[in-house]
């Protein structure tokens, strides 16, 4: 099985925010053409742990900055809207697709040619290990002419414009890459605003990209710093020191302006994955035993004080398509007695609520009869050891839509033998021929029922128990308008973004 080392990652604590968003050399010759408006200070909870290469979950901070984009991108009900491409078509039954180019440019100046966006798509289908979006896919993307684009893959692929949201196939400019597949995203990309300084994993500098295809930027630039503490995020909004702080601890709402603070209801849980490739939870009894101690609602109330309610599966209401859907988990283990049983269980500090909710998980399942010995580190920290399992239990956040926008994805990347995100080190022949038949549906209606099938199947082994599902809550300052958070996570910043 072969697990990405691309999740979610985490990042160093800033002792101090204060201070740190004095406008540096490069900072003051962006904003003295005020004419462009004032610069956006922000505030990130995840830092850049792979160089901001696009294949990782460095994209997603990059997509969120407004600084890259690729042929298509999600609109607010999760469908396949123009990007770069200006239009698509299907053929050969589903694979083969053709994307008309829109007139783009570079940040570097340089036309956006079909040939470029070929070469981009080729070199995110060579990415070792691949883009989560392309897990399992083979894609070939070729020129037809200056502003057309063939996409083939070997199997009918319904779900190609979808895929091609996913911001770790962001389209860059030839010069960006070199003979070993590192990109250097400086100034390469599409979007309204260019990365132009990089201080290590703390901050980054962008200046707006003022021959953007979609219009001028507001915004004369961004200056992002990374800080992994909510607590300091939450007082530097308060404090006026930045004008968005996103991803807000659910402790320290209270505290702040009530017109300061922005809900969305999201399509991501926090679950408990079980290790069922080595330890306690190899035994389906365990697992049953587990789920059946795990009372959620303690969890959305108390470690999420209400900004989650209690899952229902992996799917949860703010797709609204799922309730109605969701199919019963069948042929689940009877739950055995722990007997003082010794299982680790970890999770990552970088967001606020998941030490809290294992405290909880910790208190419930020593009552049921297991020993539970708790590992809380930064995810920096945790991610290979969890990748290589070595805990018996992780707690995790996910959000389920962010890869494609469509369920069946998530299911073959997160719960598959062969898939690229699978915490749980799933590997049951049932599940795959389930998400299989799910892969092959091409009508939306249809997929959503075979993923819901599958659904069922995964929670029917005990593998992940879902304990919550979350809404995301930011921090927004009165005076900015136009800021973009978004259920998916992939937006934030925008041409309309400004102060």
């Amino acid at each position: 099985m072969r697990t990405s080392r691309r999740l979610m990652a985490g990042l160093f604590v800033l002792p101090l925010l204060s201070g740190c968003f004095a406008s540096s050399g490069d900072d003051s010759s962006a904003s003295a053409g005020a004419a462009g408006g004032a610069r956006l200070r922000v505030a990130l909870p995840f830092a850049p742990t792979e160089n901001y290469s696009p294949y990782g979950q460095d994209a997603m901070l990059l997509s969120r900055l407004g600084v890259t984009e690729g042929l298509t991108r999600l609109d607010a009900n999760g469908t396949a809207v123009p990007a770069l491409a200006e239009s698509w078509s299907r053929e050969n039954d589903g694979r083969s697709w053709v994307f008309t180019l829109r007139d783009a440019k570079f940040q570097d100046g340089g036309a956006v040619t079909a040939e470029a966006v070929a070469a981009a798509l080729t070199a995110a289908g060579k990415a070792d290990p691949a883009p989560s979006a392309l897990s399992g896919v083979k894609l070939t993307a070729t020129a037809e002419d200056d502003r057309r684009v063939r996409v083939t893959t070997a199997e009918s692929d319904p779900v190609l414009p979808l895929r091609l949201s996913n911001p770790s196939l962001a389209v860059f400019a030839p010069e960006a890459y070199d003979e070993k597949g590192t990109v250097n995203v400086v100034g390469t990309a599409t979007g309204p605003f260019a990365l132009t300084r990089i201080d290590g994993d703390t901050a980054a500098t962008l200046n707006r990209f003022d021959d953007y295809w979609g219009g001028r930027a507001q915004a004369s630039g961004v200056t992002a710093r990374f800080v992994s503490d909510g607590t300091a995020r939450a007082n530097a909004l308060r404090t006026g020191e930045v004008d968005i702080a996103e991803s807000l601890p659910v402790a320290q709402v209270a505290s702040l302006d009530k017109d300061d603070v922005h809900e969305v209801n999201t399509p991501r849980n926090t679950s408990l994955y079980l290790n069922t490739r080595s330890g306690a939870f190899t035994d389906p009894g365990l697992r049953a035993a587990a789920r059946e101690a795990i009372d959620t609602s303690v969890i959305a109330k108390g470690a999420y004080e209400g900004y989650a309610v209690p899952a229902q599966g992996l799917f949860g209401p703010a797709l609204t398509w799922a309730p109605g859907k969701r199919v019963e988990p069948a042929g689940r283990a009877r739950a055995t007695r722990p007997d003082g049983e010794i299982i680790t269980l970890a999770t990552y500090s970088d967001r606020p609520e998941l030490p809290e909710t294992a405290q909880v998980l910790q208190q419930q399942l020593r009552k049921a009869g297991f020993k539970v010995q708790l590992e809380v580190r930064t995810y920096a920290r945790l991610e290979g050891d969890l990748l290589d399992g070595a805990f018996d239990a992780a707690v995790f956040s996910r959000n389920m839509m962010l890869d494609t926008g469509d369920p069946v994805t998530v299911l073959a990347s997160d719960y598959t033998c062969d898939g690229s995100n699978n915490l749980s080190f799933l590997c049951d022949k049932n599940v795959d021929g389930l998400v299989a038949a799910a892969q092959a549906e091409s009508g939306t209606a249809e997929r959503q029922d075979a993923a819901m099938k599958a659904e069922a199947a995964v929670l029917g082994t005990d593998s992940v128990i879902p304990l919550v599902h979350l809404k995301l809550v930011a921090g927004i300052a009165t005076d900015v308008q136009g800021a973009l958070p978004d259920p998916y996570e992939r937006t934030l910043i925008g041409t309309g973004t400004r102060r």
